[in-house]
């Protein structure tokens, strides 16, 4: 099991492709709701990847391939359009907008969580021996179980990394907007305006990248024990 595959990939691939939808798609919709057709004349109001593709072909499609290659697991992005003179405008509403992404990927791991622990009284899973940040659920034979831990278990692992590395509260990702629900409209112009700088964007990205393993990791285990609280890991 620990050996990349093509089935590897191409399972790696459909989880991203539809976990990294279903973040744009509900940026698009809630803006579309608060207020901002942008993102759905742009197209990007739905589940069909083709769209979010064409606006990010190197996010979504070029590195998630070349980090897969190089390490075992993805990662990429896309993006949805937005108004920034409505964002200034409203800016609780852009808030929502932007919780709305990793949100989505919250509920997902959710509901990976709860066809792992179906899938458990199924026999057809079962906890791994062996705990990885990739690989949280074993099959107990091959076939359909095999396909569905695998899928279920990727479903889990990156929808819980992308709500956690997109709610770290660093420009430009989308935590990064939580403060604008509790600031005044003067004081959320002053933020907005620091934190879309082009200087503060690049630090923020640097310091997510460099922080996040060690933000990530105690999660990660945390929700592991939640998933599995009768199964006992010893996290180093």
């Amino acid at each position: 099991m620990g050996d990349i595959s093509l089935f590897d990939g191409a399972s790696w691939y459909l989880v991203f492709l539809f976990s990294t939808t279903v973040h744009e798609a509900s940026h698009a919709w809630i803006a579309l709701k608060l207020g901002d057709p942008t993102a759905h004349r742009g197209g990007q109001v739905t589940l069909d990847p083709v769209p979010h593709i064409k606006r990010e072909p190197f996010g979504m499609v070029i590195v998630p391939i070349l980090s897969f290659a190089m390490g075992g697991w993805m990662i990429g992005w896309a993006s949805a359009p937005y108004d920034p003179l409505w964002a200034n405008r409203h800016p609780k509403r852009a808030a929502w907008m932007a919780v709305a992404g990793p949100a989505s990927n919250l509920l997902l791991a959710l509901i990976a969580a709860l066809f792992i622990r179906a899938g458990m009284l199924a026999g057809w899973f079962s906890p791994p021996a062996v705990l990885t940040s990739t690989h949280v659920v074993d099959w107990t034979r091959d076939g359909i179980p095999h396909l569905a831990a695998q899928l279920v278990g990727i479903l889990f692992s990156l929808n819980l990394l992308l709500c956690i590395f997109n709610l770290l509260p660093l420009p430009p990702l989308d935590g990064s907007s939580i403060p604008l629900l509790l600031l005044s409209p003067s004081q959320a112009a002053s933020y907005s305006a620091f934190m879309n700088g082009p200087a503060v964007r690049l630090v923020g990205l640097v310091l997510a990248w460099k922080f996040f393993g060690f933000i990530y990791t105690p999660l990660h285990h945390f929700c592991v024990g939640l998933l599995y609280p009768e199964f006992q890991y010893n996290f180093q």
